[in-house]
């Protein structure tokens, strides 16, 4: 399956031309390194090696199969790609590992890839019946079907509520659990078909109802937000000075970390009242964007899946390396 996919064909790179230019200028030195935490089929990581001759980039992971696509598409820029398996927070290990004590640049595409939507066997769509996976990492053992057999209702009713910011969490907990005490959930379309039957006929045409009850059963599978809150602080840190961070978040769970962990690097620490700022209080960093940036309306119109796109970048001003 995975070797007659042309990574080229399905992927569409969102917000490429804004990420190499609030990138590039950490990336003007003899030997850059550039970590792509989230290789995908590596649509931006190709743009970058092709602009940036001298270039290498440490690109992480977690789906084995992107990896192999990836590897298969960037073969001709040899030792230029290293590549890791591994999810995002372990982003320090993963370029230590490789020997660099710094590096230059970290991009992060979050979310769900094009490679895992468009697979229906990977369970990721509720418009499409498959079975209930929806691991981004296939050696994992967490599935979303595993969580709708076992959790509990309160359980339930937290991810949804947590994780899908679905207001009518309790009321879809309770029918998925009554529904698996009469026959296993096995498969998307069996979920989506209680979570529709559930759904008050006055809430059925508001979009559908099984958006975000299949968002928060991905964000639970893969852990998504808790790695997430580990990630960025930890990439930041990797940064030397003068080094930069883009981070694209496709919802609004996702942008709130991003917002609040390169917020909290860029204020000062130095306690209320303190007459003189010691430089160990100073920001960190300074922010690139204001606010989170948008993708245009040619790009949303050639390409829906920016549409949701929120894209914050800061630049490293201070730190011990």
């Amino acid at each position: 399956m995975v070797a007659s996919i042309d990574p080229s064909e399905i992927h569409v790179p969102v917000m490429l031309e804004r990420c190499v230019e609030l990138l590039a200028p950490a990336l003007d030195t003899v030997a850059p390194v550039l970590v792509d935490a989230t290789l995908g089929l590596g649509g931006h990581t190709e743009a970058f090696l092709t602009r940036f001759p001298r270039l290498t980039v440490v690109a992480l992971d977690r789906d084995t199969e992107a990896i192999a696509l990836a590897s298969r598409r960037l073969a001709a820029f040899g030792d230029r790609l290293r590549v890791v398996h591994t999810v995002y927070d372990g982003i320090s290990d993963a370029v230590t590992s490789l020997g660099y004590a710094t590096v230059d640049a970290v991009l992060f595409d979050l979310g769900v890839s094009s490679l895992q939507l468009d697979q229906v066997d990977r369970g990721f769509s509720y418009s499409k019946d498959a079975p209930l996976d929806m691991r981004m990492d296939s050696t994992s053992e967490l599935t979303a079907e595993t969580v709708v057999a076992h959790y509990s209702e309160d359980e339930l009713r937290r991810i949804f509520l947590d994780y899908g910011e679905e207001k009518l969490a309790a009321r879809y907990a309770r029918a998925i659990v009554r529904a698996r005490s009469a026959q296993p959930i096995t498969r998307s379309a069996q979920l989506v078909a209680i979570i529709q039957d559930a759904t008050p006929a006055a809430l059925s045409r508001a979009g559908h109802p099984a958006k975000r009850v299949f968002q928060a059963l991905r964000i639970e599978v893969n852990h998504e937000l808790d790695v997430l809150e580990l990630a960025i602080p930890r990439a930041v840190d990797l940064l030397r000075i003068g080094g930069r961070i883009a981070v694209m978040s496709f919802q609004s769970l996702e942008d709130r970390i991003v917002k609040r962990a390169l917020q909290a690097k860029a204020t000062s620490t130095a306690p209320a009242g303190l007459p003189v700022e010691l430089p160990e209080h100073k920001p960190e960093v300074t922010l690139l964007t204001r606010g989170a940036e948008l993708a245009d309306d040619e790009e949303r119109a050639r390409n829906p899946r920016s549409i949701p796109v929120r894209l914050r970048a800061a630049e490293r001003i201070r730190g011990i390396r």
